[in-house]
């Protein structure tokens, strides 16, 4: 049986409020025999195949909150999270927030 050339990293969405979306990206398979320089090669196609998914699937799931959120105060709802303060905060630890 032949070695494939290429497989996929496959992700879907889907939401009961949202549109659904699905991203592919095509992975190389790793060549045999796996010596380090090819490893190393296949590693970093991995990583940039990885990496993209994860941009393409970030910009979606940020769409699709920025849709909620518009849709949320067209409905009139009051958030009490302030979002930019957030957004700035991402990944810090607060002074004086309790935990």
């Amino acid at each position: 049986m032949a070695q494939p050339t290429s497989t996929t990293l496959t992700t879907s969405y889907t939401s009961p409020t949202n549109a659904p979306f699905a991203i592919t990206e095509s992975i190389p398979a790793p060549p045999s025999p796996l010596d380090a320089a090819s490893k190393s090669k296949y590693l970093e196609a991995l990583r940039a195949s990885v990496a993209s998914a994860q941009d393409k699937i970030n910009r979606e799931l940020t769409a699709r909150m920025e849709e909620d959120k518009a849709r949320e105060e067209a409905a009139g709802v009051k958030h009490s999270v302030d979002d930019e303060k957030e957004e700035e905060n991402y990944g810090e630890e607060v002074q004086g927030e309790e935990e």
